[in-house]
């Protein structure tokens, strides 16, 4: 029997690389995801193949609503409809809002809140008429729930997830589908290399920041058969910080 197939969007680094490695180690095969990184996307795939799962990597942009189609399109055709997916991409351009451009306002939203719309619309309605009773998950942030100085944009954008999750997930529930989102706080990535880590230790209850792993073992746990009842659904991994 084949495996169930999991598309991760933004899997070459960070959280999306270690939640494509983590489910591959669960018995998934991925459809990893790159904009720009296929050298590191590739990477990724040479450590599914040893770990005994397949993977493909598609590359697009997610802001590209046409783009998402067409690939999307095309490989759901050619390999049959995902079982899951995982809203992962995202970008921020940070700027305190009295200097906020159009462009840093626009790219953000659009990219983030528009990818969920630009990769989803796609593959939801053969979910739906194929009766897959699959798995969306989407990635929000702390921004998205308490705000944070300098992100209106990111804020913005992750908010507009959450509520756009919670939405989805009362549409799709009837047909078997759940749709959750997961909150990540401050977790190590590329993103969070150049942040002032001492200064926010001190304000985490935990004193430390979060593991991709810790973020990829939810995915995980919502992905499988044990969370078919868990829908609709924000839940945070951010070690006691803004509860």
């Amino acid at each position: 029997m084949d495996k169930k197939q999991v598309l991760i969007t933004g899997s070459s680094r960070g959280i999306g690389r270690e939640t494509a490695l983590y489910l591959a180690k669960n018995g998934y095969d991925i459809v990893l995801h790159c904009n720009s990184s296929t050298a590191k996307a590739k990477e990724v795939q040479e450590e599914i193949s040893a770990l005994g799962s397949k993977s493909r990597i598609l590359q697009f942009n997610i802001a590209d609503r046409e783009e998402c189609n067409r690939i999307l399109s095309q490989d759901t055709a050619e390999y049959g409809i995902y079982y899951g997916i995982v809203l992962n991409a995202g970008i921020a351009k940070d700027n305190v809002f009295p200097l906020l451009t159009e462009s840093e306002w626009d790219d953000v939203l659009n990219t983030n809140l528009g990818g969920f719309y630009n990769v989803l619309k796609p593959l939801v309605m053969s979910m739906i008429t194929e009766k897959v009773k699959g798995r969306i998950i989407t990635m929000s942030s702390i921004s998205g729930l308490s705000g944070n100085r300098g992100q209106v944009n990111y804020s913005a954008s992750k908010a507009g997830i959450i509520g756009a999750t919670k939405a989805l997930a009362l549409e799709l529930a009837k047909r078997g589908i759940t749709v959750n989102c997961i909150a990540p706080g401050v977790i190590e990535s590329d993103m969070t290399a150049n942040l002032p880590s001492d200064e926010l230790k001190k304000a985490i209850p935990m004193k430390r920041f979060g593991k991709p792993k810790e973020v990829a073992s939810l995915v995980n746990y919502l992905m499988s058969e044990d969370a078919a009842y868990i829908t609709g659904q924000v839940i945070s991994v951010n070690g006691g910080l803004y509860q």
